[in-house]
C-alpha cells in the first residue's frame, strides 16, 4: 500500500467521526496536503484543530518515513478536480480542464459541467455548444469561481444602475 492510500485509510475515520469529509491527499516535495470539506463549510479554527488531530494520528502511526510538512486546508472556491468523484461533485458548476498532449486540436476548455456518463464529461461551453470529453484525456481540471465585477473607483453610478 502506498503512502497516500495509508494516509487516506488512517485519517478518513477520524474526519468522518467529526462530520468532515476527506476531499484529497497529496504528497509533493515534502508537503503532505490534506484537503477536507464539510456540508457547513470549514472555519479557520476548525482547520487548526484538525491539523493538530491529524498530526497526532500521523505521529502515532508514522506512515511517512521521510521529513514532511503537514498542510490541512479546505478545497476553496476554485478547487482541483483530480478524481471522478470530484467531477461528480462539480456537476452544474463552471469548470476549466486541460487535455493531454496526445489529444489532437483544442486542449483547453471551460464551461458548465452538465454531467458524467461512463467516464465521459458533458460540458456546455460559453458559445452554447455541448462537447464530450473523456476523463482519461484530462490532465488537470478545476472549478472556476466567477467574481462579480466592481465598478472602477471614481466611476459614476447612474440612477438607472440602482435597482
Amino acid at each position: 500500500m502506498g503512502i497516500i492510500e495509508a494516509v487516506n485509510e488512517m485519517i478518513r475515520p477520524l474526519l468522518t467521526s467529526l462530520d468532515y469529509e476527506l476531499y484529497d491527499v497529496e504528497l509533493n516535495g515534502g508537503i503532505l496536503k490534506v484537503t477536507i470539506t464539510s456540508e457547513e463549510g470549514v472555519m479557520l479554527d476548525e482547520l487548526a484543530k484538525l491539523n493538530r488531530d491529524i498530526s497526532s494520528k500521523l505521529d502515532e502511526e508514522d506512515p511517512i518515513q521521510s521529513r514532511y510538512t503537514l498542510e490541512v486546508s479546505s478545497p476553496g472556491l476554485e478547487r482541483k478536480l483530480r478524481r471522478e468523484d470530484h467531477y461528480f461533485g462539480a456537476i452544474g458548476e463552471r469548470i476549466s480542464v486541460k487535455l493531454g498532449p496526445h489529444v489532437e486540436g483544442e486542449r483547453r476548455y471551460e464551461g458548465e459541467l452538465l454531467g458524467i456518463e461512463e467516464m465521459i464529461l458533458s460540458l456546455r461551453t460559453d458559445n452554447g455548444s455541448e462537447i464530450k470529453l473523456s476523463l482519461s484525456d484530462i490532465t488537470s481540471g478545476k472549478t472556476v469561481y466567477e467574481w462579480e465585477k466592481n465598478p472602477k473607483p471614481g466611476s459614476k453610478v447612474s440612477a438607472s444602475d440602482i435597482s
